[in-house]
């Protein structure tokens, strides 16, 4: 690319922002009338969506100035919007939520950006509705992704059901003793997910890193109103990016927007790492059962996630 291209893409970037960020209100004082500027909403749809998060929790995933975000919270609690109490697991953290208040006043803020966003859509015909949301889904998909060394989350191809069975047979066999039945029971829920394939309402996210496969987790739909999470899994090479958190989240965002009311999943109680993700994205334990099965005595547990 010589200087000349980099700047015109820049430019034209930039452009984008401008028409977006004033197309969507973001430079008035309040977002879409209310009292509340970006920020601080962005702080109330985290808490509404969480039910309750720390402020490092917060801080992590707006990538806020810890400074700026004590300051935001400060006075979202002075308003009487964001309670906090005493963590339970650390002595030194607060456990911030919405109080009546706050719910109150963001699910009226909530309502008002759903409106806008589908007065938007409402103005294009069908195929134009569909191209804006694909090409959104691309540029957070890209940009995520383009940070160095970062795995990419993409959808299959050929030759990646084999990778994610191999995946999942050599890292249960290795690390906790299951045997090959194990891989037979994901090959059994691979091959059922391509030969029956619902693109309206089911996904797969393959990650890669460095040209390799190292992750993958799928969505299926169970019901008209329920979507199954599975075959969560990361080759140990990938570990500690984050990973795992990012595909079960790409897995909530595409349940929310297909319109599902709940996920559920199944996975067993001494996978801590996985269980420690899904009760950070607020899944619940609905259920524990012994069993025996891939040649281990082990205890199945059903979580669930209201949507």
């Amino acid at each position: 690319m010589t200087d000349t291209e980099l700047a015109g893409r820049i430019a034209a970037i930039r452009r984008f922002n401008r028409f977006y960020t004033r197309r969507i209100g973001a430079l008035r004082r309040g977002l879409l009338g209310s009292p509340f500027p970006l920020p601080e909403a962005r702080i109330l749809y985290e808490l509404s969506r969480r039910g309750s998060a720390t402020a490092t929790e917060i801080r992590r995933d707006l990538e806020l100035d810890a400074g700026y975000l004590s300051r935001l919270l400060r006075g979202l609690r002075q308003r009487g919007l964001v309670r906090a109490a005493a963590s339970s697991q650390d002595a030194r953290a607060s456990v911030l939520s919405l109080s009546d208040k706050g719910a109150k006043q963001f699910a009226q803020l909530d309502q008002r950006t759903r409106e806008q966003v589908g007065d938007m859509l409402r103005r294009l015909p069908e195929p134009g509705r569909e191209r804006v949301v694909h090409a959104m889904r691309a540029v957070e998909s890209l940009l995520e992704d383009a940070k160095p060394g970062a795995a990419v989350l993409r959808g299959p191809r050929p030759g990646d059901m084999g990778r994610v069975i191999q995946l999942h047979g050599e890292l249960y066999a290795r690390e906790f003793g299951y045997d090959a039945s194990f891989e037979a029971l994901v090959a059994e829920i691979a091959a059922g997910f391509v030969r029956n394939f619902d693109p309206s309402g089911e996904r797969c996210w393959i990650a890669e890193q460095d040209g390799e496969v190292v992750g993958s987790v799928f969505l299926v739909r169970q019901s008209k109103t329920v979507a199954k999470l599975r075959l969560l899994v990361l080759d140990p090479r990938a570990r500690g990016q984050g990973l795992g958190r990012r595909l079960t989240q790409a897995c909530i965002r595409f349940a929310r927007e297909k319109g599902y009311k709940k996920m559920v999943l199944w996975t067993q109680s001494h996978l801590a790492a996985a269980r420690a993700i899904y009760e950070s994205e607020k899944f619940i334990l609905k259920s524990k059962k012994k069993h025996f099965s891939f040649g281990k005595r082990l205890v199945a547990e059903t979580w669930e996630l209201t949507l």
